[in-house]
């Protein structure tokens, strides 16, 4: 059991402070959000985040992250804004302020041109009764719970509420316009979340590169096919042109004697093997490989039961799935 020292029993006291406060954020949550998931929602133009100092951080973070799932986003500089960038902010847009007082001097000028040109604004305070919170159209108002550093009332509580409610804005927004893994993809395309959603249909090897013999072939000819394009197996179609099985190097030591090499494909192949589409998700595909026993290496991809691709687990190796 590990020794409770000042710094541990630091750190539990504010989580716990933190917690506290996220679980007062979720019940208060109201029609407000409801109404501001709406507006947000009907906007034509882009989601403008803006804060000072901590809030400035969140804001970004916000904007970031409604940007990556569906809701275009950005973040403006209330002091920037000032002076030149607030032509970034069009009617079509809805800004969203952040302050936890509502008092930030350097929002008046924001808050003042989103009136002045009938700009929705979202406010997300603790303050409701404050210059923010009385000017915006519609206040997220945030409960008014202690900062976890009580002597400097430094912004930590505040912060992790202003954190957690743009990420509960981002997913019901999210929510809202049926954004989906494929959408999501489109935004990622490298790092580790384009890899897991990267599809079958974007690794396979198609056309010529499929290892591909007849039924009726027989194993000295299915042999080649097998060897030339190096997967370690071969399928096999049948007059349809649909996969009837695979050939691979366990179907060879299973059927090893004096007349393998004249046997057809059909006599040595495994039928109905384990196939997967190019639609599907290559770690779904993975997974597929590795719930075997024993694993396979290899999957056709079908289309209509007639083989679009093969996939390799090396494939997935490159593609940092595996």
């Amino acid at each position: 059991m590990s020794k409770q020292t000042p710094s541990i029993e630091a750190g539990k006291r504010v989580l716990r402070i933190e917690a506290d406060a996220l679980t007062a954020l979720e019940q208060a949550l109201d029609g407000a959000f409801d109404a501001a998931v709406g507006r947000i929602v009907e906007a034509k133009g882009r989601a403008v985040l803006a804060g000072i100092g901590k809030s400035g951080h969140v804001a970004r973070k916000i904007a970031a992250t409604m940007a990556s799932t569906g809701t275009p986003a950005l973040y403006v500089h209330p002091t920037e804004a000032s002076h030149g960038d607030m032509g970034m902010i069009t009617p079509d847009d809805v800004v969203i302020a952040l302050s936890r007082s509502g008092e930030t001097q350097e929002l008046s000028d924001l808050i003042g041109y989103c009136r002045r040109f009938a700009i929705p604004l979202i406010a997300i305070t603790a303050m409701a009764e404050s210059t923010l919170g009385r000017a915006a159209d519609i206040a997220l108002v945030l409960p008014d719970a202690p900062e976890a550093c009580a002597e400097t009332k430094a912004p930590t509580t505040s912060t992790t509420l202003q954190i957690a409610l743009g990420d509960a804005l981002a997913v019901a927004l999210l929510e809202q316009r049926g954004f989906t893994a494929e959408h999501f993809r489109q935004f990622h395309p490298g790092g580790a979340l384009g890899a897991r959603l990267m599809r079958v249909g974007d690794l396979m090897h198609a056309g010529e590169e499929m290892p591909l013999t007849a039924a009726d072939t027989p194993m000295s000819e299915a042999l080649i096919a097998m060897s030339e394009k190096g997967f370690g197996a071969v399928g096999v179609t049948g007059a349809n042109g649909k996969l009837a099985g695979i050939i691979t190097d366990g179907d060879l030591r299973r059927h090893m004697g004096g007349g393998l090499l004249d046997q057809p494909a059909s006599a040595v192949m495994t039928a109905n093997p384990i196939t997967t589409e190019p639609g599907v998700l290559a770690a779904d595909a993975l997974r597929r490989m590795t719930a075997q026993s024993p694993r396979i290496t290899v999957l056709f991809a079908l289309e209509d039961g007639k083989p679009a691709g093969i996939l390799h687990i090396h494939d997935l190796l490159r593609a940092g799935i595996a």
